[in-house]
């Protein structure tokens, strides 16, 4: 499996444990030469699980992804967008 698509699934498999509406996670993919950025998209009343409290729980994934990334030579970032 492609590292793309496997950080793509933790962060929507994370994001889906985290809300009340698992139906509404969607993550997309803007891939470049120097940077792959991975947007996630939750419903409004969402967003505040997904970041969590001072921002651990993004923080978190962030790092988790970070890691993979890393160790196949990737950079990423994850933006949570705001609807």
């Amino acid at each position: 499996m492609d590292t793309v698509e496997t950080i793509r699934d933790i962060i929507e498999s994370t994001a889906k444990a985290l809300v009340d509406k698992p139906n509404d996670v969607k993550v997309s993919v803007n891939e470049n030469t120097q940077v792959t950025v991975f947007e996630l998209d939750v419903a409004s009343i969402d967003r505040g699980k997904v970041i969590g409290r001072e921002g651990r729980n993004a923080n978190a994934i962030r790092t988790l992804i970070n890691s993979i990334a890393t160790r196949h030579g990737k950079r990423v970032v994850l933006e949570i967008l705001e609807n």
